[in-house]
C-alpha cells in the first residue's frame, strides 16, 4: 500500500452505526403530555464533583482521626430499663407502658468507630413556609420556582423514580381555625448526590461571604446538655433570611422573575447517630467551609 493510499485509508469503526429501528407501536404519553420511551433512560454524572472528591480524598480520613473513640474490649450489655407497668398484668395490658425515667433516646450510645461508619452527608433538605399560601395558593408559586432554580430537581428527573422534585407541604391538623388539614403551607426539596455538593459549593462561595452580619452558625453554650433528641440526631439546620435568596447565582441572574424573596431553612442530614452525633456532623460541615460561631 502506497503512502497516499495509507493516508486515505480510514479504519472501520469499532461499532457500526446502523439506522435506528423502526417504531413498531405508538408511544404512550404521561400526564404531562410527554412521550414515554420503550426503554428506561437514566441520566448519569457528566463530570467529576469537586467536593465529593475532596471528601473521599482528604476529609474522610481527617474525620476518622478526629472522631475516633478507642474501645479496648466488647461493650457491656445495656441495662434493661424497667417499664412503668407490669406487661403480664391484665389490668394494664392496653395501657400506654412507657419506660421508667422517660424517653432514653438522648442516651443512645454511638456506633463503634470503624472506617465503615465515618460520618458523611446523606442529603440536604430545603424547606420554607409561606403564610400567604393559607389564604391564596398562588402564594407558593414564587417559592416553588425559586426551589426549582436552586436545586435543579424535577419529578422523576433523569429517569430516576426516587426524584420527587419540589414537594408541597400541607397541613396535618387544625390549629385554632388558622391551619386546616390538607391546605398548602409551604414546600420543600431534597438534594442528593452531586447536586447536594454543588449546592454547598454555591452556598459557601457566593452566599455566605456576601451575607451581612453573618459570622457563622451559632453554636449552643459549651455547658449545654447534648443528651437530647437533637443532640443524637446528627442533623444541622441553618436558617437564611429573605435577602440571602437573591445572592444565589441561579436567582441573581433573573431576579425580576420572582415575586418576592423568601427565607428558608437548610437541613444538613448526616448518617451520625448516638452520643456526640451533633458534634461529628458539625465537624463534617466545617470541612466543607461552613462556618460556626459561639456567642
Amino acid at each position: 500500500m502506497s503512502a497516499a493510499a495509507a493516508a486515505a485509508y480510514v479504519a472501520p469503526a469499532v461499532r457500526a452505526f446502523r439506522r435506528p429501528p423502526r417504531i413498531r407501536k405508538p408511544l404512550q404519553y404521561d400526564r404531562n403530555g410527554l412521550p414515554i420511551p420503550h426503554v428506561d433512560i437514566a441520566l448519569r454524572d457528566i463530570g467529576p464533583c469537586r467536593l465529593r472528591d475532596h471528601y473521599y480524598a482528604t476529609l474522610q480520613d481527617d474525620l476518622m482521626y478526629m472522631t475516633y473513640v478507642h474501645e479496648s474490649g466488647p461493650r457491656p450489655t445495656p441495662r434493661q430499663i424497667r417499664l412503668r407497668f407490669d406487661p403480664s398484668d391484665p389490668y394494664s395490658k392496653n395501657r400506654r407502658n412507657l419506660p421508667v425515667g422517660g424517653n432514653q433516646l438522648g442516651k443512645k450510645p454511638a456506633a463503634v468507630s470503624s472506617p465503615d461508619n465515618v460520618v458523611q452527608l446523606d442529603r440536604i433538605v430545603l424547606h420554607t413556609m409561606q403564610k400567604d399560601a393559607v389564604n391564596n395558593r398562588s402564594g407558593l408559586v414564587g417559592a416553588i420556582a425559586a426551589f426549582r432554580a436552586l436545586s435543579g430537581e424535577t419529578e422523576n428527573g433523569g429517569g430516576r423514580s426516587s426524584r420527587t422534585g419540589v414537594e408541597i407541604v400541607r397541613g396535618k391538623k387544625s390549629v385554632s381555625g388558622w391551619v386546616r388539614p390538607g391546605i398548602p403551607l409551604g414546600c420543600k426539596v431534597t438534594l442528593k448526590g452531586p447536586k447536594m455538593f454543588d449546592f454547598i459549593a454555591t452556598l459557601t462561595e457566593f452566599v455566605l461571604p456576601r451575607l451581612r452580619e453573618f459570622n457563622g452558625i451559632v453554636l449552643p453554650p459549651a455547658s449545654s446538655n447534648m443528651r437530647t433528641p437533637s443532640g443524637v440526631a446528627g442533623v444541622v439546620s441553618l436558617g437564611l433570611p429573605p435577602e440571602a435568596m437573591g445572592l444565589f447565582p441561579q436567582i441573581e441572574v433573573n431576579l425580576d422573575s420572582y415575586p418576592k424573596p423568601i427565607g428558608f431553612h437548610i437541613h444538613f442530614i448526616t448518617n451520625a447517630e448516638g452520643a456526640g452525633a451533633q458534634n461529628r456532623a458539625r465537624a463534617l460541615l466545617s470541612g466543607f467551609q461552613i462556618p460556626f460561631a459561639r456567642k
